[in-house]
């Protein structure tokens, strides 16, 4: 099992986050970078100095870009992730409200062949949900859970098509998880098939915000 872990917080408001992060970086399957919902509008000298000790450290960076379930005009999220490579040189794309329904296929393609040929080398689509099942074959990595700790234990199922996919193939992203219950919820999702996992004890309205000892131990 390893983590995908976004931790959407400045390098400077929260050090000790990023530190055990970098402690942690080379067990992660990746981490996502999210300056400003984005890259921002300028490069962000702590954001580039915190993608670099990642990078350092083993981890794979990847740049946060917003889907918005495929309404987003597809040229402004392909100039963001050339922003992200120019200023934090990031590996890859974490393509976050992708659509999940059939119809938004064609352009979720053209979108993932276009990053990839920016030179995007891992590409994580994350529409929170199961997707149709065309949607798992354009990205190295999909996140088919994103939601509350209490929803994962008691509302989650799994649909066949999974079963055909290699673990590492798919992520859960779960919040909201009792600190004391972070090595089995990563335990969780192995045992529903995702190779990949992300849970966190934080809540809405910005879970991702910190990263506590727990989760930097869960893998171990």
């Amino acid at each position: 099992m390893s983590l995908l872990i976004p931790l959407y917080v400045h390098p400077a408001e929260d050090p000790g986050a990023w530190h055990r992060l970098i402690t942690c970086a080379a067990r992660t399957y990746a981490v996502v970078l999210n300056p400003a919902n984005g890259p921002g509008e300028a490069p962000d000298p702590a954001f580039a100095t915190a993608a670099g000790a990642l990078r350092a450290a083993g981890a794979r960076v990847l740049g946060y870009l917003d889907m918005d379930y495929g309404v987003r005009d597809p040229a402004r999220i392909t100039e963001e992730l050339r922003r992200h490579q120019e200023w934090y040189a990031v590996d890859g794309c974490f393509l976050d409200q992708a659509p999940a329904v059939p119809r938004g296929l064609p352009g979720c393609r053209r979108l993932v062949r276009s990053a990839r040929g920016l030179g995007a080398s891992t590409v994580v689509l994350n529409p929170g949900v199961h997707p149709a099942p065309g949607y798992a074959r354009l990205a190295d990595l999909t996140v088919t859970f994103e939601g509350p700790w209490s929803s994962y234990v008691s509302d989650f199922s799994r649909p066949a098509w999974t079963e055909r996919l290699p673990a590492e193939r798919l992520c859960h992203l779960v919040h909201g998880v009792p600190e004391a219950l972070v090595p089995l919820a990563v335990r969780t999702a192995g045992e529903r098939g995702a190779g990949v996992c992300g849970p966190v004890t934080g809540d809405l309205p910005n879970p991702w915000s910190r990263l506590t000892p727990a989760l930097a131990e869960a893998d171990r």
